[in-house]
């Protein structure tokens, strides 16, 4: 490892704020010492002791328990020490100075811990990947499992921390990895009178290969959904029912509604879940040419919000529908969808006011695929919920599901890609050999991404610096 990487290091490891009980961590080589400074005796291996810490001219910081656990049967890999005292924040603070201090202080030789500092966002964490304590999607998972949002994503996380979704992409390796072998066999013997590609069904294990792949990629993308969600954009002309619409979806008075256009100025959100996927939802100002210096504002900030949309709620006021300048003024609004929206973004028509619309009303907006709801009464809304679900890519029960990040389902992607390669070449009427076994190579650097067994550094301090200090 790196000397950065082999520094003692210490830090609060519990949420900052007041609490029952905090937690100072310490990981490093050798703590023996320092222990004897800070609790007065030695601590047996993983048995809680309560004890008191003591400060530098021997009284008491605070009463409460150390846990030692020596390398490598620790977290980290390293020898850590976990002092959990009160969880005030001078307590904790004071507590975290002492172990600092006494590392310094001199055991009649030298500094009890030469070196200790004050750990990185993320550091105890990626020490354990580096001491291979845990591969990097487990690492990921445990920052997903805090933050998780729903109680599906936190079930998620769980399994892949457990490591679920390592194990399936060890098997994808493994089973690539076998057939570069019998490439790479076919490679070396030339001469020999054995087609071990054909003798082994090369391209029945490339096909079944390539369907496994196809089934780890949806479960990514639907634990991908689970931990990032979707963001969802309100927009339509004013007094459409916007707020009220998300107030519907919230199920809270969240946005101010009043029968004056405009009211809405700025952006409001909130985040919802259904089933268990965490949708991002934002109220947007009215579209509109407007004088109003401070709604024109509104408007632009309206617009940026809806080109950065995963998913567009259009909505449309069914009780003006017949109207032809309100309808020249949604026809206006939809080109501009149209033009600022990325290709695949999905725009979701929503007729809303159905408790309130005349018959003619309704069929005006016939010709056009929508939901029709009402914001007021909460008809429809359901309906809405299942079509949000559907644009987003989620399938029902996802008991099986493990949480994962954008970076697996592009990694997986990429796998698909030079699988897809491969069978060309294996396909091909004179197949190039030295092509497919360079194919198969690359799908594997591509899996072992996802692990942490081929990656870059700059990779890690990405990933490892979102993590909370004292993780």
């Amino acid at each position: 490892m790196l000397p950065r990487h082999s520094d003692p290091i210490a830090a609060i490891a519990t949420a900052p704020g007041r609490g029952a009980v905090g937690i100072v961590r310490v990981s490093g080589q050798g703590l023996a010492a320092l222990i004897e400074a800070v609790c007065g005796r030695p601590l047996k291996p993983r048995e809680a002791t309560y004890l008191g810490f003591r400060a530098a001219d021997g009284s008491a910081i605070d009463q409460g328990l150390a846990l030692f656990f020596p390398a490598p049967n620790s977290y980290t890999g390293q020898d850590v020490l976990e002092l959990q005292a009160h969880g005030g924040p001078v307590v904790l603070q004071l507590l975290l100075a002492r172990c600092l201090e006494a590392a310094a202080e001199s055991d009649g030789v030298g500094p009890r811990l030469p070196g200790l500092r004050l750990a990185r966002p993320g550091e105890f964490t990626e020490r354990a990947f580096l001491n291979d304590k845990i591969d990097l999607a487990q690492a990921e998972a445990i920052a997903d499992l805090i933050d998780a949002s729903t109680e599906a994503a936190a079930r998620s996380a769980s399994r892949s921390l457990a490591g679920e979704f390592s194990r399936e992409v060890r098997q994808l390796r493994d089973a690539l990895i076998h057939l570069r072998m019998l490439v790479e066999a076919t490679l070396d013997f030339p001469e020999e009178d054995i087609d071990f590609l054909q003798q082994a069904d090369a391209r029945g294990q490339l096909a079944r290969l390539h369907e496994a792949v196809a089934r780890v990629r949806q479960r990514a993308r639907q634990g991908a959904l689970l931990r990032e969600g979707i963001k969802v954009v309100i927009a339509g002309q004013p007094n459409a029912g916007k707020s009220s619409l998300l107030n519907a979806l919230a199920g809270a008075e969240l946005a101010i509604v009043t029968p004056v256009p405009g009211t809405t100025r700025d952006v409001v959100s909130e985040t919802i879940q259904i089933e268990g996927v965490p949708l991002h939802v934002i109220d947007t100002a009215g579209l509109r040419d407007s004088e109003d210096h401070v709604e024109r504002i509104g408007i632009e900030r309206a617009w940026g919000q809806i080109e950065a949309a995963d998913a567009v709620l259009f909505l449309h006021d069914l009780t003006r529908a017949a109207a032809s300048d309100y309808r020249a003024a949604d026809e206006a609004i939809a080109r501009g969808l149209t033009e600022k929206l990325p290709a695949g973004v999905p725009v979701i028509d929503v007729w809303n006011k159905l408790d309130a619309a005349p018959k003619g009303g309704a069929a005006a907006a016939a010709d056009r695929e929508r939901v029709s709801l009402s914001a007021k009464t909460g008809a429809g809304l359901d309906r809405l919920r299942r079509k949000l679900l559907e644009v987003a890519g989620w399938q029902s029960a996802p008991e099986g599901v493990y949480i994962a990040r954008a970076r697996h389902v592009q990694a997986l992607g990429r796998v698909a890609q030079h699988l897809e390669l491969a069978s060309a070449q294996l396909d091909a009427r004179a197949p190039a050999l030295e092509l497919l076994a360079e194919e198969l190579r690359l799908g594997q650097n591509a899996l072992s991404e996802i692990t942490g067994e081929f990656t870059s550094d700059d990779l890690l301090g990405v990933i490892f610096s979102s993590f909370c200090i004292g993780k």
